[in-house]
């Protein structure tokens, strides 16, 4: 584990990962996982309580290159991305192969419709025992804890979260203990994966341009996200690497 601006970075692999996701899974323990980004560092930053969140997970992998190049420069030369909608395929592969069942929770009833499909064509044997697409208003706290019998009735034993960043986290945070589970937040990899929106060039991703890509296909969502966190991200950074936020 290594600290950048203040954040709990994870040094880890998509095998290491993969593997330690499914050793939770087959004991039945309920664990959350996060994959973080500028975007995840700079809601860290800027909140005590998403901070709390984030540094309790019980993984944090580099889902982002500008995070990757922050744990090479702080000792871990060999750290590659970790990235989110790529780990969710690798640990569907591994759930496929080891008969575990998994549970997707987020998104809209579209993507989902897409989704499950496209999933179990791509990973024969793979025992989809949950999907649910959570309305966009707070839920009530009966209507919770419905949700949650009806995971836990499944057999689920790795639940995919995609409801984006901060919401994904804080409810794992907030669930982990109650879903007998291991919760991943994957962002839009439903959305991905589902075929319904472009994922950025293997060399814009390779070079840390992902973010690029997705403002110029996504540019009155997000625009007002990258002219906040990055340059701020970049500034304190350089202030980590010189020892300044210690």
């Amino acid at each position: 584990m290594t600290d950048i601006i203040g954040a709990r970075v994870d040094f880890t692999s998509y095998i290491d990962a993969t593997r330690q996701v499914l050793r939770w899974s087959q004991v039945g323990e309920s664990r959350y996982v996060c994959a973080a980004n500028v975007h995840v560092l700079m809601e860290s930053h800027d909140s005590s309580d998403y901070s709390r969140i984030l540094n309790s997970a019980d993984m944090v992998t580099p889902d982002g290159m500008p995070l990757v190049w922050m744990l090479r420069l702080k000792g871990h030369p060999d750290q590659q991305r970790v990235y989110g909608p790529t780990l969710m395929l690798h640990v569907l592969e591994a759930a496929a192969r080891e008969n575990v069942t998994v549970g997707f929770y987020g998104s809209s009833p579209e993507v989902l419709q897409s989704l499950l499909p496209r999933m179990r064509e791509r990973f024969p044997g793979l025992q989809m025992v949950y999907s649910f697409s959570p309305p966009f208003q707070e839920m009530s706290q009966e209507e919770d804890e419905e949700i949650v019998k009806r995971i836990n009735a499944s057999s689920a034993r790795i639940l995919f979260v995609g409801l984006g960043c901060p919401k994904q986290e804080k409810w794992m945070a907030d669930h982990r203990g109650k879903i007998n589970a291991v919760m991943l937040g994957v962002g839009a990899a439903f959305d991905f994966h589902a075929g319904l929106k472009s994922q950025a060039p293997a060399w814009m991703q390779k070079i840390g341009l992902e973010w690029f890509y997705r403002l110029v296909t996504e540019p009155r969502r997000l625009w007002r996200r990258y002219l906040y966190h990055n340059p701020r991200f970049v500034f304190l950074a350089v202030l980590d690497l010189l020892g300044f936020l210690r």
